[in-house]
């Protein structure tokens, strides 16, 4: 049994000027919100959830984006909307949010 129920990885990464990146579309800003959120509802912890910041996941091209382990089930977004659909569906309530899968 792993140590976390979901493992929540967001890519924060930040590339030079000019190429595309997580970072340039508020990732860190988002990471954090999720974290928070999380953190209020009661599912973090062990056992629970974890969220993590994570260099490059090379799919920039789809960016940004985050992946749940033990799933691997990657999902972009764009707004705290997405965020809280997310941990909605699929971290408190075991559904897959399709619209946002890549």
């Amino acid at each position: 049994m792993s140590h976390f129920r979901h493992h929540v990885f967001f890519c924060t990464n930040r590339r030079a000027a000019g190429e595309a990146c997580c970072a340039d579309h508020g990732a860190e800003d988002l990471r954090a919100y999720a974290k928070d959120r999380i953190k209020a509802l009661g599912l973090s912890g062990p056992g629970k959830v974890r969220v993590n910041s994570a260099g490059c996941l090379d799919r920039c091209e789809q960016g940004p984006v985050l992946v749940v382990y033990p799933e691997a089930v990657w999902y972009t977004y764009v707004d705290r909307e997405d965020i809280d659909e997310i941990i909605d569906a699929h971290l408190a309530g075991g559904r897959v949010v399709d619209r946002l899968k890549i």
